[in-house]
């Protein structure tokens, strides 16, 4: 109450003075994200609401949720129920491909008790979102000075001696590489899912991720080349536990998820009971967005800064062209960089995950929007990231 009394009195006097009002606070969503109308944050919720009346018209499959916060304010959020029993019921019991060990763990990605929501809950799969993620818990560890230099040798947390196609690329290759999918591994991964030379699906089919991983052979130097890598990410895992002493969830729910207001979250285990931080994140999608916001505050939180400036600014610096020519996707430390259409030369930072989970910040907008879906089966109609972010964008009343 006195400071509420001392910020009124503050702004008559600046009134009075002739002097500039004081700044708006940054709102924190620690609790939970405050609410407002679109109009009182600049969006034009006609243009929200098609894209609504478009989805629960059923023009893109199977959509979950579709979440819009602008100015740290929650304007827009709308979830949509689906009988995903129906949907891929059948699947689940005798679908050979998207499933791992047996019909009923939670690598199989028909079962409707595990996917898209866990345990039928509220909490959501992030699929490779989670990479994302990981790469922020790494970065609140580089932080509080517990993690090492991102030029470390990967090997140098391994025993090398059993490890297959050991090469000098191999020995090259860098946390850096890992972070920025340049690790130079002989990895498949731009093929469907369905599709059972996907080199991910070999993976997750194996007991011994790391494993798996360590021993595929190079194809290329280390840093030269944009390939997609889903065991890249998984090393990480790890890594962190070696360099840490910590287990990564750990980690992240106390020094991450805690300070956020992150109190629910599920992260799946591989079979040596790593955590699966190549894609087995569950949270609800209100807690993604306050990563993601936590990214467009610099790394700051209630006044303390969780991850430094200089590892966000280096997570969202592109480090290597995605499609290998400059002006289009690239990619940071586990974030997808994308041009933004209405501020030439400014970037958006998203995360991408199987099914179509789709976080992303536009900062010159102070807009986040968060799309969860579970469209897995190639061709399915889905929601149209590309074209629906245009349509949000272009409901943004910039002179507001």
């Amino acid at each position: 109450m006195i400071r509420t009394r001392f910020q009124r009195l503050a702004a008559l006097a600046a009134l009075l003075l002739g002097a500039a009002p004081l700044p708006a606070q940054t709102p924190w969503p620690t609790t939970r994200w405050a609410a407002a109308s679109p109009r009182e944050v600049g969006l034009n919720a006609a243009v929200l609401d098609s894209i609504d009346a478009e989805i629960r018209a059923g023009r893109y499959g199977y959509v979950d949720r579709l979440l819009v916060i602008r100015r740290g304010r929650l304007a827009y959020d709308r979830r949509y129920r689906q009988d995903y029993d129906r949907a891929y019921g059948d699947s689940a019991r005798t679908g050979e491909v998207l499933r791992s060990h047996d019909r009923t763990g939670p690598y199989n990605y028909f079962s409707a008790w595990w996917h898209p929501y866990y345990r039928r809950g509220d909490l959501h799969t992030l699929q490779s979102v989670t990479k994302t993620i990981t790469s922020i818990v790494i970065g609140v560890a580089a932080t509080r000075g517990e993690f090492p230099s991102v030029d470390t040798p990967v090997l140098s947390f391994f025993d090398t001696t059993g490890i297959a196609n050991l090469d000098d690329r191999k020995r090259k290759m860098t946390i850096r590489h890992l972070l920025t999918m340049t690790a130079g591994m002989d990895w498949h991964e731009n093929r469907p899912f369905t599709d059972t030379a996907n080199t991910t699906l070999g993976l997750e089919r194996s007991y011994d991720w790391i494993r798996f991983t360590l021993d595929r052979p190079m194809s290329d130097e280390p840093g030269a080349r944009f390939v997609y890598n889903s065991g890249a990410s998984q090393l990480l895992a790890h890594i962190f536990y070696r360099a840490t002493g910590k287990d990564i969830e750990e980690y992240a729910a106390r020094h991450l998820f805690t300070p956020l207001g992150i109190r629910d979250w599920h992260w799946k285990r591989t079979p040596s009971g790593l955590a699966d931080t190549e894609g087995g994140l569950y949270l609800a999608s209100e807690d993604v967005a306050k990563l993601w916001y936590l990214f467009l505050q610099g790394g700051r939180w209630e006044g303390k800064q969780v991850v430094s400036g200089d590892w966000v600014r280096a997570s969202l610096a592109p480090a290597i062209d995605v499609d290998g020519r400059p002006g289009g996707a690239s990619y940071g430390y586990k974030w997808w960089l994308y041009p933004n259409p209405t501020a030439p030369g400014k970037t958006m930072w998203a995360g991408s995950g199987f099914g179509g989970q789709i976080p992303i910040a536009i900062p010159e907008d102070d807009l986040i929007v968060v799309i969860n879906q579970w469209n897995i089966f190639p061709g399915q109609p889905s929601l149209p990231t590309g074209a629906t972010l245009r349509r949000i964008l272009n409901a943004v009343d910039r002179s507001r």
